[in-house]
């Protein structure tokens, strides 16, 4: 059975920085570790996340984690915070077709936005423009107000249409961060890779963490 690796989450909150709303969904690509470790990063430094996953979310993060989200939102916010241990955030967790929900709007559509992983179909309804769920219309409202999007598409290799659909996203104003490790700091386990790949998230969130070494740095 494929289980959350025990650790310990080297983000620690910092009290001089500002409290960020982050809208974080999952969706139906491998490699929901990424994910959990982003939420539970983003909690330990005190932030504020806006958590959606899609159906497929669900039966990936099953399989790959033996972990089961629930179509009951508080339900599902019981589950993560007491796998999580977080204590520092806030986490509210959203229904994929609420409409009410405050990152359906530009009125109050977060500080940023991370799909983690992205699957090929989301990020081509993103790219379209269709707003046919949360997700997507959240997506749609963080290039239409100028809000930082990441995603971190999950697929190999990428065919044309993949590529052209980033390139499209990535002239909108959208940041495509492939979940490609580096080695140079030496990894010793799973967990070393998967923090690396997390880092790079929260550099381009602007959250800080010490979850890897910096290059060039004592």
């Amino acid at each position: 059975m494929h289980r959350i690796p025990e650790r310990t989450c080297q983000s620690q909150p910092d009290k001089k920085q500002m409290k960020k709303t982050i809208v974080l969904a999952l969706t139906g690509a491998s490699g929901l570790a990424y994910s959990l470790r982003l939420l539970e990063s983003l909690l330990q430094n005190g932030q504020r996340v806006h958590l959606i996953y899609s159906q497929a979310a669900q039966i990936v993060v099953r399989q790959e984690l033996d972990l089961v989200l629930p179509n009951h939102t508080q339900d599902a916010e019981k589950i993560l915070l007491e796998k999580l241990g977080t204590a520092h955030g806030e986490l509210r967790v959203f229904w994929r077709n609420d409409w009410f929900a405050p990152m359906a709007s530009g009125s109050n559509p977060g500080d940023a936005m991370v799909i983690c992983p992205c699957t090929m179909g989301t990020l081509a309804a993103v790219a379209a423009g269709t707003s046919e769920d949360l997700i997507t219309r959240a997506a749609d409202v963080m290039l239409k107000e100028k809000r930082p999007l990441i995603l971190v598409p999950r697929e190999t290799p990428f065919s044309a249409i993949h590529l052209e659909n980033m390139l499209k996203l990535s002239h909108a104003g959208a940041v495509i961060l492939p979940p490609n490790p580096g080695f140079y700091h030496h990894p010793e386990s799973i967990q070393d890779i998967v923090d690396f790949v997390v880092a790079k998230i929260l550099d381009h969130l602007g959250v800080a963490h010490t979850l890897v070494a910096r290059w060039g740095g004592k």
